[in-house]
């Protein structure tokens, strides 16, 4: 998958240490922003305030958008626990208000997938909330359909709706 530019304001790159609370803040923000900071979702995650050394285990990665040297979302992909073989979980993917809008969510998406492509990963699911209607027609436009129900084990009994997305074949 050819991964688009970036707006030119916005630089993506791989997480750093310094990362965790700016990334936190945006997480917990826009789930209370959309009124969907509840429990059973990544809002009360103990995970959420320490990305960084989540995103050190083997096959997963996370990238962070910054806009004029300030974090403004992110997202990552990750081998949640009990998924089939070849599939991994499309995880933490928020924007804060200024960064919605110009491309960056598409874009942090296909570098997602791009990377699980990489990492000979045949499948992305991802978990949502009916809440984040813009979120599912991005994922929907990207080629993710619905799942009657939810796959592996990542704690998120909050999250209503379940997508999955077949890779390339490499």
């Amino acid at each position: 998958m050819k991964i688009p530019q970036p707006p030119a304001d916005v630089h993506i790159r791989s997480i750093a240490p310094a990362d965790n609370a700016a990334l936190a803040g945006v997480i917990r923000r826009t789930l209370e922003e959309f009124g969907a900071a509840r429990p059973g979702t990544v809002y009360y995650d103990e995970s959420t305030d320490h990305l960084y050394e989540l995103f050190r285990a083997p096959r997963s990665a996370y990238f962070v958008a910054e806009q004029e040297g300030r974090v403004v979302g992110g997202g990552g992909i990750y081998p949640t626990e009990g998924l089939p073989d070849g599939t991994c979980e499309l995880v933490k993917m928020y924007l804060l208000p200024e960064a919605r809008g110009i491309g960056l969510g598409s874009h942090l998406i296909r570098t997602c997938i791009a990377w699980a492509e990489s990492a000979g990963y045949t499948q992305v699911y991802l978990e949502t909330m009916p809440e984040l209607k813009k979120a599912m027609s991005t994922y929907e436009r990207l080629g993710f359909r619905y799942l009657n129900g939810p796959m592996g084990n990542s704690g998120h009994h909050g999250c209503e709706l379940w997508m999955l997305k077949q890779l390339s074949p490499r």
